[in-house]
Formats: structure tokens, sequence, C-alpha cells
């Protein structure tokens, strides 16, 4: 890259390195909970429900969120979401010491911080577009990428590090601080560019959000892909559900098993995001989709049904995520490229609702599977073909949901491969 292309992406790097900062603050708060909760109650549906609450509002909300984006300065509304989302960190904090922590506190909190970032998100997606010539769009979304694997790879390690040190307060401290530096250096040293004066909305919010549905549905190849995402995310959801369950449960397993799988998953993905970053483009995004979402289904699931090692399980993390951050920043060019920049805070905010809607919905079903339905039917095994496969004891059940898990997730990339071969080599619409 030379010092031009430097120049002109530095005020994108300069918000991109801050927030990513602070997402790894966020990211080891949460972990530090998640942890807390499971230690409490032992209970994966007790543990979901923290993630259920987080992305409920997605579910209610974001049709809405991008049109109000849209409508408002991008900037003030990623200071107030972040700021109201802030204070619900010291709600936390606050409420731990002085030992009035309960899971409803943490799940009415994890809403709060939710409805922010659902509002912020599309507002963020918007502020990348304009900040980033269109030339850089694949490798800007591989520095996205490279972020969210490095917050991968070591909130997990920081985050027991630092609790194992002085308890959940300096986690908290940390997440506070991290914050802070990313508020003021947007407030102070970053100007967002307005959108063009012709693509701004004009209507009302309700006719706005209509808007961004209208322009999906005269696009049936952005359509299909978030209903592929969808279905992904409905198993990738179950997955996080249960992947506590089976890892702090099992025999070879515990805490330091869950961060070094949780840390591998973030070597793999700062791998992938890497690649994604430094090679050419590919002559066709939607296979490329499609092959990368096959290899992960078809491999993590399987090895962390059948793995009884911590080797085996983070071999599975490995070739689960290191294909995902391609298969990303492909997505990111697709939709970049094809959707006009006044129109993306409507657009992504209807892609919102409809591709994460089924995370909730995931979340709710892999921790009543382990809990209700899988647990209880291994415990009842007393030998035979199941326990030979997935194990006896707690944790043999989330195992048996993750063969499940495999099967889906592979008839998911299957279907949704034929749907899409027509689409194979589209190039950009707008």
């Amino acid at each position: 890259m030379n010092k031009l292309n430097i120049k002109s992406l530095r005020p994108y790097l300069l918000l991109w390195s801050t927030q990513s900062l602070s997402a790894l603050g966020s990211s080891m708060t949460g972990y530090a909970l998640v942890l807390w909760l499971y230690r409490e109650s032992g209970s994966a549906l007790e543990t979901a429900l923290l993630s259920v609450c987080s992305y409920a509002p997605y579910v209610l909300m974001s049709i809405f969120a991008g049109a109000l984006s849209d409508l408002w300065d991008k900037k003030r509304t990623m200071l107030i979401c972040d700021l109201l989302a802030a204070v619900s960190t010291v709600g936390v904090l606050f409420l731990l010491k002085t030992g009035q922590l309960a899971p409803w506190h943490m799940y009415l909190l994890n809403a709060v911080s939710g409805l922010m970032n659902t509002v912020q998100q599309p507002a963020s997606e918007v502020a990348a577009t304009l900040l980033v010539p269109k030339e850089h769009y694949q490798r800007t979304s591989g520095l996205r990428s490279l972020s969210g694997s490095l917050n991968t790879l070591l909130h997990p390690v920081l985050a027991s590090a630092l609790f194992a040190f002085s308890g959940m307060g300096l986690v908290i401290a940390v997440d506070l601080a991290t914050f802070s530096l990313a508020f003021l250096t947007l407030l102070f040293f970053i100007r967002i560019p307005k959108a063009p004066e012709s693509e701004r909305p004009r209507e009302s919010l309700l006719a706005s959000a209509g808007e961004g549905l209208r322009w999906l549905r005269g696009d049936p190849l952005i359509m299909y892909l978030i209903f592929f995402l969808a279905c992904i995310n409905l198993v990738a959801s179950a997955y996080n559900a249960a992947l506590p369950a089976l890892l702090l449960s099992r025999e070879n397993g515990g805490e330091t098993v869950f961060g070094l799988v949780n840390a591998t998953v973030g070597a793999a993905s700062l791998i992938g995001s890497a690649a994604a970053s430094l090679l050419p483009a590919s002559k066709d995004r939607v296979r490329a989709i499609c092959l990368c979402l096959f290899l992960a289904m078809s491999t993590e699931n399987f090895l962390l049904a059948f793995g009884r090692t911590p080797a085996l399980w983070c071999l599975g993390a490995v070739l689960g995520w290191l294909p995902i951050p391609l298969m990303n920043a492909h997505m990111d060019v697709i939709f970049r490229t094809r959707i006009p920049a006044g129109m993306q805070g409507r657009v992504f905010s209807c892609r919102n609702t409809l591709q994460f809607f089924t995370i909730p919905v995931g979340y709710l079903l892999g921790g009543v599977l382990v809990d209700q339905v899988f647990e209880p039917l291994m415990s009842a095994q007393a030998g035979g073909l199941l326990v030979s496969l997935f194990g006896s004891g707690k944790g043999s059940g989330a195992a048996l949901l993750f063969f499940v898990l495999g099967l889906s997730g592979v008839a998911v990339c299957l279907v949704f491969y034929r749907l899409l071969r027509r689409f194979r080599g589209a190039l950009p619409r707008a």
C-alpha cells in the first residue's frame, strides 16, 4: 500500500483500531460473565439466555435502526450508543461490587447493550463505506476480520488472566478504559463524511424501512445470501450455546481448555483474515462463499462430537474457523458494491433482521436441547452405540447435539449451493 493510499485510509484506520480495542474490552467482560454464570448455575440454557437477550433487539429493532441511521448523523449516533452501552457495563460493576448481581440483571443489561449495538451497527457500516475508497473494500473487510480474529484469540486469555489476578472488577475496568479511548478518538479526531444528498432518505421512518425491504426484494442474489446466512446462524448459535456445556463438563475439559479452544478459534480466524487481506479478488465470490461455509460446517461440529481430547477440539476449531474471514470478505464486497451508499443503512438494517433473527432462536434452542433433551437422553444410556460414539456423563449430550448440528450445517450448504449456482460470477448491481 503506497503513501497516498495510507493517507486516504488514515481516518478509517484510526476508527477501526480504537473501536476494535473497545470491542476487545467488551468481549473480555462478556466472556468473564459467561464463566461466572455457568459456574453459578451449571445450565447451558441460563448461559445461552445472555446471548438471547443481546441479540433479541436485532430481531425487534434492526429494521428501523437502519432507517434511523440513514436519517441521523452517523458520528453522533455511534457516540450516544457507545456511551449508553458503557453505562450498562458500569451497572454490572456496581451490582457485582454490592453483591447483588443476579442472572436477571445480566439479561436486562445485555438487552440494553444489544439495543445500542443494533442502532450503532448500521451507522458504523455506512461510516466505513464513506471513509474507505471503493478499491479498498476487500482489504478493509480483511482488516475487520483481522480485528475480530484478534479479539477472539485474545479475549479469553486476557479475561482469564485478569479475572484470576484481581476478579471481575479489573476486567470491567479494562473494558471501560478501552471504551474511553475509542469514544474520545471518535469525538475529537475523526470526521465522517455525509452521504451524497441525492442518496439521503426523505421519507418517514416506516417508509424508509419499507424502502430497504423493497430494495432487497429487487435483488434475489442478496436475498438468497441473507437467508443462507440466517440458516447458518441458526446452526452456529446453537453451537455457541452448547460449547460451554461440552468443554466445561467433559473429562478432559474445564475452564482452561474452554479458553484454549476459544483462543484457537481466534488464531485460525487471524490466519484466515490475513489471507482475506492479501489474496487477490476471487473471480467467483458466490462459489467461494459456499465452499468456505461447507468446509466450516463439515469439520468442526463432527470433531467436537466425536473428539475426547483438547487436541481434536482445537483441530476442529482451526478447520471450522479458518475459512470464515474469507467468506465474510467476499460477502462484504458483494453487499457494499451492489448496495448504494445512501441505501446501505436501511438495507443493512433489514439484512440484520432477516439474517440475525435465527441467532436468539438458535441460542435458545441449543440451551433447551442440551439441558432438556440430549443430556437426559445420554444420562439414561447404560451403554450401547450412543455411549460408544459420544461418551457418558455430563457433556455427552452436548456432544450428540454437535453431531446433529454437523449434519444440519452440511445440508444447509448443499441446498443453498444449488440455489446460488445461477449467480456464480455475479458482479455489482449498483
